[in-house]
């Protein structure tokens, strides 16, 4: 029985399929995930096979894709649907079902493969934010206009509907229609489907029932990581009070280059007394002078190290945002797209730390955001959300997709 695993995106798209992925390996099913190459290595690592899709997405990310400057959004998107349709009917000999998360033209690709394969296809976000409900207003696409006095949450989302047809309508039809599958009119809702899987945690995202959707909400899908941390990271983090770790992850920062960011950071931070460990990740971050106070790091066990950290600051994603819960440690998120203003909102509503006044932190912008995430009052409100944080929605997510594949008979 084989389950095909589909996302393109960066590694916040990418960590939680893993943990969907061991899970199902776990309950006997053969899995191949369909994400970017850079992933290649993450996924040997646990024996999942990868199946290319796409152009490397840091390249993509930072415009580095030859050509792909002119293509456009609409270009891009063709582009994505039509490698993720073909990723899945490649690995779709015996494939039982399709689960699509991260880009929503590759979801409307991954969707058409499995209607072509006739197996069932699951539409997973990791985010609340991100799904139709008149209980929550959604976040404006980029390039979206919003009519003056269009303020209801229906009326919101129906707009948001037509956006989205605006922009990849066409371009998802006209491939539909060339392998043979008929055209749609409401692309979200086809894409989402009207039964999608939640994959955040229900305390730190949760989603409140609505007659328009049939959502399962799983927990976050987590992974775990055994993997010890550095000897210069141990040596550091020994060698002191508790640092703050401060990183971006896969997210270019915008407003101010890598360095001014660096020194921005550092010097909020000893403002506080802290040392701190940076991890350099898309920003680029790195050491503002000789001192002894800061360390810089690549990628690391989060899961170990957010536990031994007085604060994270980051960017907001799902992932990060539920590390850092699980761990304890208060959060300052400074949010740049997506759905990352809707974690840094969730974080300051449980009191488990504060979200950044927009993209770009100064020195004194950040010292500010961290002294209400540095309140021992926090810190204890922290520990207490900490305990109430699920770690079995990956599991959920397989009992889930087992049950699905065998009421449909897709099991083979």
């Amino acid at each position: 029985m084989r389950v095909v695993l589909v996302t393109y995106g960066s590694r916040g798209d990418v960590e939680p399929v893993t943990g969907l992925a061991t899970r199902l390996q776990a309950h006997g099913a053969d899995v191949r995930v369909c994400a970017p190459p850079d992933f290649a290595e993450s996924l040997d690592a646990i024996g999942v096979p990868l199946i290319p899709l796409g152009w490397p997405i840091r390249a993509l990310a930072t415009g580095t894709v030859a050509g792909k400057e002119r293509a456009g959004l609409a270009g891009i998107a063709a582009e994505l649907t039509s490698m993720a349709y073909e990723a899945v009917t490649g690995a779709g000999d015996g494939c039982a079902a399709v689960v699509a998360t991260g880009s929503f033209p590759a979801a409307a690709g991954a969707r058409g493969a499995a209607e072509k394969l006739g197996v069932p296809y699951v539409f997973t976000s990791f985010s609340p934010s991100y799904l139709p409900s008149p209980h929550q207003a959604p976040r404006p696409w980029p390039g979206q206009q919003v009519p003056a006095g269009v303020t209801g949450n229906r009326a919101l989302w129906d707009l948001n509907a037509e956006h989205m047809n605006a922009m990849f309508g066409e371009t998802i039809n006209t491939h539909r229609e060339s392998v043979g599958l008929p055209p749609v009119d409401r692309l979200r809702d086809h894409v989402f489907t009207g039964h999608p899987f939640l994959a955040a945690d229900p305390v730190l995202g949760p989603w409140q029932e609505t007659s328009d959707l049939a959502v399962a909400q799983t927990g976050a899908w987590i992974r775990p990581d055994g993997r010890p941390l550095p000897a210069e990271l141990q040596a550091f983090l020994a060698a002191g009070a508790e640092p703050v770790y401060v990183g971006f992850g896969s997210m270019p920062m915008r407003g101010a280059s890598a360095p001014e960011i660096s020194r921005a950071v550092v010097e909020a931070v000893r403002s506080h007394g802290h040392r701190v460990v940076l991890g350099s990740g898309w920003a680029d971050l790195t050491m503002i002078d000789d001192r002894d106070d800061c360390l810089v790091v690549g990628d690391v066990n989060h899961q170990e190290l957010f536990r031994r950290v007085a604060a994270v600051v980051h960017h907001g994603g799902a992932g990060t945002t539920t590390t850092a819960a699980r761990a304890g440690a208060p959060q300052v998120i400074v949010p740049q797209v997506a759905d990352q203003p809707y974690w840094a909102d969730r974080v300051a509503e449980l009191g488990i730390g504060t979200g950044h006044d927009g993209p770009t932190p100064t020195a004194e912008s950040l010292a500010s955001a961290l002294k209400v995430a540095l309140d021992p009052g926090t810190r204890t409100r922290a520990a207490e959300v900490a305990g109430k944080v699920r770690t079995d929605g990956a599991e959920v997510a397989t009992h889930l997709l087992l049950d699905l594949i065998a009421r449909t008979g897709t099991a083979g």
